[in-house]
């Protein structure tokens, strides 16, 4: 019997019951905050909040990919600026 590996798609990051709806909401600060509150709420995280919350953004942006349309781009990117302020990194960007 051979085995074969069985490529499987990535899980996202296990967030504390956060609404996949909320990444279709077209205001930043209310991506932000639900995110924030999931992440907060989560006590089986072994990261800060702020990095478990980035985690799950940057998950549904890479997992659209290209057929994430320009706009939402800018709404998510938007939401990840608004996450920093939330926790009070206003002052660094990605990389």
């Amino acid at each position: 019997m051979v085995l074969r590996h069985q490529p499987r798609a990535p899980e996202p990051p296990r967030g504390a019951a956060l609404d996949p709806a909320i990444f279709a909401a077209d205001d930043p600060r209310a991506i932000a905050d639900a995110l924030k509150r999931s992440a907060e709420a989560n006590p089986a995280t072994r990261v800060s909040p702020l990095r478990s919350a980035m985690a799950m953004l940057t998950f549904h942006i890479n997992r659209a990919g290209t057929d994430l349309p320009p706009s939402r781009r800018e709404v998510l990117e938007a939401a990840k600026a608004e996450l920093r302020r939330a926790f009070g990194r206003g002052d660094q960007t990605d990389g």
